[in-house]
């Protein structure tokens, strides 16, 4: 949820995050709106308590005429009290759906527009060259890592297998990234992967993603698509003290995505698919910290892309692809081979308090009073990074080297085949 002080204050700011995000620029003065009826009726509700309890002492001390005057008075009054009553409760929840109905003020220096007006930052390493490569599900076939055959007759498509060496591959690479989560300072977590709707809806899931996400009915609970949603709504309603550094945690989940609307786009492999691995990094810190955090978060993602020795390159992503909880986003995206181009392996958001506020998460400024907190994500690693490591290290004797820093997980430098 925004700032509703800051939208008061400055209006035009959201007007101008709209336009960027090419959202509804109405939403903002239909906020204002409601905003001001909601007021408006409290004020008019507290006006009306406040003679009626006045009335209830003056009678106590009144005469018999003036005690029948105030008597009737005390029935209309009533009545109008009810009536205000109903209008707040109506006001409140026409303020609150203009309020969830506005994304996250976007930052200052992320570039406008669609999907397609990233701004790349850097790209690092050289891309692979290799003759007539092999892509990724072709080679995990060969070598008896990856079965989507199988996957399919189980559970339908989308689903896969990790066998033998690529599930000791996703195991070493998600190892390798909590150790390096717990060296720069996170708490791993293993966290639930089932939430309440209140975990989900906190986190600004239950908006434009609505249809990524598996419900169940039955139950009133949410698979999560990233252990994002867990590790925000893992400090709800708290109080974090002083926050002085940032509380950092390293969540290492399933995750599952319904991916509706992505019918024909990357239905051969892993790359996009119904359930995966991966080690999510999340931040609560000062507000005025949060663009630092952000930095940190991202090196810490290239730091990982570096150790798999991959070709990479970083995005600004645009304002209308940040979704609703996002102020700012970084992409890195793997050079893929097969597929001549740059894919998504990583993301990292500042959601600032657009979460926290939701979730009702404090902590106490300079001042001592309580203040919202920042929250931030990124992705540490996840299975579809199986996509580009396999694909770049690929050799021509069918075999796939194993990166350095893997293999003392794995126990072995290359994946041969058998």
């Amino acid at each position: 949820m925004i700032d509703l002080r800051a939208l008061r204050d400055d209006p035009d700011a959201y007007r101008d995050s709209q336009r960027k995000r090419g959202a509804s620029v109405e939403a903002v003065d239909a906020l204002l709106s409601a905003d001001a009826d909601h007021r408006s009726a409290l004020q008019s509700f507290e006006s009306l308590r406040a003679e009626q309890k006045g009335l209830g002492k003056r009678i106590a001390g009144a005469d018999a005429d003036e005690k029948r005057v105030l008597l009737d008075r005390t029935k209309v009054l009533s009545d109008e009290v009810k009536a205000a009553e109903l209008q707040v409760t109506a006001s409140a929840a026409a303020f609150e759906a203009a309020g969830r109905a506005i994304p996250n003020l976007v930052a200052e220096g992320a570039p406008a527009g669609g999907e397609d007006d990233y701004v790349v930052l850097r790209e690092v390493g050289e891309r692979t060259a290799i003759e007539d490569p092999r892509d990724h599900l072709e080679i995990g076939t060969a070598l008896g890592l990856l079965d989507t055959e199988r996957g399919a007759k189980t559970s339908g498509a989308r689903f896969y297998y990790l066998t033998g060496d690529g599930a000791l591959l996703q195991l070493a690479m998600l190892n390798l990234a909590i150790q390096q989560a717990v060296e720069t300072g996170f708490t791993p977590v293993i966290p639930p992967v089932l939430v309440r709707p209140e975990a989900m809806e906190g986190t600004g899931f239950l908006g434009e993603h609505a249809d990524e996400i598996y419900y169940l009915e039955r139950d009133e609970m949410y698979l999560v698509g990233t252990s994002e949603v867990p590790l925000a709504a893992y400090h709800a309603g708290e109080n974090l003290g002083e926050l002085e550094a940032p509380r950092r945690y390293a969540g290492w989940s399933s995750c599952f995505r319904r991916e509706a609307g992505s019918y024909g786009k990357d239905t051969k492999g892993i790359i996009r698919v119904h359930q995966f691995d991966k080690v999510e990094m999340f931040s609560f810190c000062r507000p005025e910290d949060a663009a630092a955090e952000h930095e940190k978060l991202l090196s810490y993602e290239e730091m990982m892309l570096q150790k798999m020795e991959l070709p990479y390159r970083v995005i600004d992503v645009a304002a209308g692809d940040l979704g609703t909880s996002a102020s700012r986003k970084f992409d890195c995206e793997a050079w893929v081979p097969t597929q001549g181009r740059y894919r998504e392996l990583t993301s990292t958001s500042n959601c600032t308090t657009f979460q926290a506020r939701r979730l009702n998460v404090k902590y106490r400024d300079e001042q001592g009073k309580n203040a919202v907190a920042a929250t931030l994500n990124g992705t540490l690693a996840t299975t579809r990074w199986l996509v580009a490591i396999l694909e770049n290290h690929q050799r021509p004797d069918g075999s796939v080297a194993v990166p350095k820093a893997l293999q003392p997980f794995l126990g072995k430098d290359v994946i041969e085949p058998k």
